[in-house]
């Protein structure tokens, strides 16, 4: 049986954590950050959970995690 392929772009979004959940940064801090507000930057620093509704789909997306 071949190996399971990795989807490389998943890889590069998600990390796991130490119980299994799949942490991913938050969307809207890549460009036109002048409009924001220094408190919504600060907030967008910070890793979020992968919603359990998604979690499957990363999991297939991610086999040897």
């Amino acid at each position: 049986m071949p190996k399971m392929k990795t989807r490389r772009c998943a890889a590069k979004r998600f990390h796991i954590t130490g119980t299994g959940l799949f942490k991913r940064a938050k969307q809207n801090r890549r460009h036109i950050l002048t409009k924001k507000n220094a408190k919504r930057k600060m907030h967008l620093r910070k890793d979020c959970i992968v919603d359990m509704s998604n979690h499957t789909a990363v999991r297939r997306m991610l086999p040897y995690a």
